[in-house]
């Protein structure tokens, strides 16, 4: 087997190649969710869901045939002692030794970085995680991914919930946007999401540090994938400032999934309901805007017990369960070079 580096940026039929592998065995890896469009999966593989572009290989058999690549991501902002892994092997070419290479090979580029932890992460119950077991890894995190269907909801639920909500949050109200925020509340948003780093984390991650040039590059790629994004806003009406925001986007290649991402509700105006009255505007929004939606898909970790229970008054059900792992760098490289038939 050889592995070897390739550029997502210019290896057009490389990627396909990697996402051709990834949809057959999004099935066996992740029953029941959406996986990326080809062009999602692209700008994801150019350019990581952080700043940091991450390092592409792929692995090829004696025949020249490629039989599984990985993602690296080493940051460079935060969290300079972890690399973060993805690494996948073809359906017909596991149980092999392939996927061991594939790590092996990258804890060594992670050292070459300064890095003493791999993390990853897999659906409970799938090969995923019993390959990461395999290796000694250590279970962190757990969350769970969950679906609201959308056109299941019953006639007067949502109206309920807008007027629960907001009755605990007199002094609100709500604004909206497609696409980038606008400037004139970048400052707030990037505040906002600075107040969502204080959402449950694996021990000894660090938080993200958020200004105005991460949002902006956080929004530049989303715009790169081709992504409709919309976010929902409630602001004070004594200050003018905005208190909690929810973002959502729809892949136009598979609009009837949408993608939860960030909810967050400023920790001094908690309390008030916000979070469900944002999130409840964004399915009236939706409602016009995405004709063709059906399923929300969204995560939380198992701890985030707010958010959880908002998403269960909206009718959010638990889709499937993930684990995070990590492998100490040194242990994976003192693991016995497999030997691939």
């Amino acid at each position: 087997m050889h592995i070897e580096r390739f550029d997502a940026a210019t290896g057009q039929d490389l990627v396909r190649a990697c996402h051709e592998m990834y949809v057959a065995a999004a099935p066996v890896d992740q029953p029941g969710e959406p996986p990326m469009s080809d062009r999602v999966f692209a700008g994801w593989l150019r350019l990581s869901w952080t700043e940091d572009p991450p390092q592409t290989w792929l692995a090829r058999d004696a025949a020249g045939q490629i039989c599984g690549w990985y993602a690296l991501n080493l940051p460079e902002r935060e969290n300079t002692h972890l690399a973060y892994l993805s690494p996948l092997v073809g359906l017909p070419y596991r149980r092999h030794g392939i996927g061991t290479a594939l790590v092996r090979h990258a804890a060594g580029q992670a050292h070459e970085g300064g890095r003493v932890l791999l993390t990853s992460e897999a659906t409970m119950g799938s090969p995923g995680e019993a390959f990461s077991r395999a290796l000694g890894a250590r279970a962190g995190l757990a969350e769970a991914s969950r679906v609201l269907h959308v056109r299941a909801i019953a006639g007067g639920h949502l109206a309920s919930l807008r007027a629960r909500a907001q009755a605990a949050a007199p002094g609100y109200s709500l604004l909206s946007w497609e696409g980038p925020v606008p400037d004139e509340y970048l400052e707030q948003v990037a505040a906002l999401n600075q107040e969502g780093e204080d959402a449950p984390r694996e021990a000894g991650h660090d938080q993200q540090l958020w200004d105005t040039a991460r949002l902006r590059a956080a929004m530049e790629r989303t715009a790169g994938q081709g992504l409709r994004h919309y976010s929902v806003a409630a602001r004070s009406d004594r200050t003018g400032e905005l208190v909690a925001v929810t973002e959502l986007h729809v892949d136009p290649q598979t609009p009837d999934w949408g993608h939860q991402e960030l909810t967050v509700v400023a920790r001094a105006h908690r309390g008030h309901r916000l979070g469900l009255l944002v999130k409840v505007a964004m399915l009236e929004l939706l409602a016009g805007r995405e004709p063709g939606l059906e399923r929300i898909v969204t995560g939380n970790a198992d701890s985030n017990e707010y958010m959880i229970a908002i998403n269960s008054e909206l009718g959010y059900q638990v889709l499937d369960h993930w684990l995070s792992w990590e492998l100490a760098v040194a242990d994976v490289l003192a693991l016995p070079v497999p030997a691939q038939s």
